[in-house]
């Protein structure tokens, strides 16, 4: 592969993990200047940031007047602002509600330029107090040195087998840990109730990296336990191709009705538009929630009225619930007071959840704001809703062994909408599903005593 083909190559890579960032060790502090005081209460959570008297305390990335935490991202390669977003509305609405207990938020933005997250995460190790809200999608790259410097992480996405549920990692963005498939509750409504048709003529196109392959294997045994049937899979190169026609007719030849697409979304639109352009319509599409933002929406425009694009939110509640939910309105009215011009997709919901967490759990600790107490105070949370941005989460075991939601978002005309999927919690969610657990080996975890460390070892 020649070096621009290279580059174009790891870039589709990195889109499909979206993150965020500026330059290496950047500083995102929030509102500048004086303020007048706000609320820090949020959706059904109250005093999630307050002002109080400087404490004593300075664990590492914590002074008498900040809390320094790391937020990583592959900005330097993908240029998508959704983390970095997130990180400024949040420090910025939380700083002029007093920060933790009077400590101002300090945001280290740590560019990880996609290659870069080992030496983004030793940098971390030597200032940050923890990590929140950010991705990387090589995150398997830097997971044991984390470990090794005893670094909580409370992500707004994970990537990697290695990564994905490691230990002193707690949020939504963990959720598709323990070895099991998170979208099972969705891919079941799917093909046994929506559409029972497409159950023997599923396809799958992948894009042809170890981060896209894995899913697909994953998502084939899935199936297959599930009695479906995958009747056609391709790779196509991660770069993309200049003609998606090959792979619209072998779809077609094959019959498929619903489609499972990994790689950037942008290519799936041009998929659509060449399947609709063959009057080729599929009963349905999994878009995955990469693809909840505009861009999507714009990019696959001619075809929105044609195709049958659906995804899963995984518990999370989407944007058109703002009207039934304070918290989604919440996030809302603070992007237009902090961020006006920049969009609101799954990742910064994701984000704000993580943010979340971790302020409410800093400032129960008060003065005692110590990594060893804000991880073991977020892993009480026995129904953890971040004031109403997501299904109800138990934190105090691993999600493996607990129920799961997933809620379902169609794409039209006008938009992602909620799909009509007889949802039994709070009018936003199917909630009560068992996630399938994965019989190949496809790795592990890693865990703190892969480092030689333990949870005892955590100050």
């Amino acid at each position: 592969m020649k070096p621009q083909r290279t580059v174009i190559a790891l870039m589709a890579v990195a889109l499909l993990v979206a993150g965020c960032g500026r330059e290496s060790g950047a500083r995102e502090d929030g509102a500048s200047g004086p303020a007048p005081a706000v609320s820090g209460d949020f959706g059904t959570l109250s005093d999630v940031c307050k002002s109080g008297t400087l404490g004593s305390t300075q664990a590492q990335g914590v002074t008498a007047t900040e809390v320094e935490v790391g937020v990583f991202s592959d900005i330097g390669f993908t240029k998508n602002p959704d983390f970095v977003d997130a990180a400024k509305v949040f420090t910025s609405w939380c700083n002029a509600a007093g920060g933790i207990n009077g400590r101002k938020i300090v945001a280290n933005l740590r560019d990880t330029k996609l290659m870069e997250v080992r030496q983004r995460t030793l940098e971390a190790c030597r200032e940050d107090f923890v990590l929140v809200g950010g991705s990387a999608a090589l995150d398997g790259l830097g997971v044991k040195d984390r470990l090794s410097c005893l670094l909580p992480e409370f992500p707004a996405q994970v990537s990697q087998t290695a990564n994905t549920g490691s230990d002193l990692q707690l949020g939504a963005g963990s959720s598709m840990s323990e070895n099991v498939n998170p979208y099972t509750g969705f891919q079941d409504w799917l093909i046994n109730e929506a559409f029972p048709d497409s159950k023997n003529a599923i396809g799958m196109i992948n894009g042809d990296s170890p981060i896209t392959k894995v899913m697909g294997d994953k998502l084939t045994e899935s199936f297959a336990a599930a009695g479906a049937k995958i009747a056609y899979s391709d790779l196509y190169p991660i770069s993309g191709v200049s003609d998606w026609t090959p792979y619209a007719q072998a779809i077609k030849a094959a019959g498929v009705k619903g489609l499972i697409f990994y790689g950037d979304f942008r290519y799936l639109a041009k998929l659509q538009d060449v399947l609709t352009s063959m009057n080729y319509k599929l009963d349905w599409i999994d878009a995955n929630a990469n693809s909840y933002n505009q861009v999507f929406l714009d990019s696959a425009k001619s075809s929105l009225g044609q195709q049958n694009n659906v995804l899963d939110m995984s518990g999370t509640a989407p944007l058109d619930a703002a009207d039934r939910v304070p918290a989604v309105q919440q996030v809302k009215d603070l992007f237009e007071q902090y961020a006006p011009d920049s969009t609101i997709t799954f990742q910064v919901l994701r984000a704000f959840q993580s943010w979340l967490l971790f302020a409410k759990s800093a400032t129960a600790c008060g003065d005692e704001l110590t990594r060893a107490c804000v991880y073991k105070t977020a892993a009480k949370e026995t129904a953890w809703t971040a004031g109403g941005l997501q299904a109800p989460v138990d934190l105090s075991k691993p999600l493996a062994e607990q129920t799961r939601c997933f809620n379902v978002q169609q794409a039209g005309p006008d938009g992602w909408k909620s799909a009509q999927f007889s949802p039994n919690t709070d009018g936003l969610y199917r909630c009560g599903f068992t996630p399938y657990r994965y019989t190949a080996d496809f790795g592990q975890p890693a865990t703190l005593a892969s480092v030689g460390k333990s949870l005892a070892d955590l100050k």
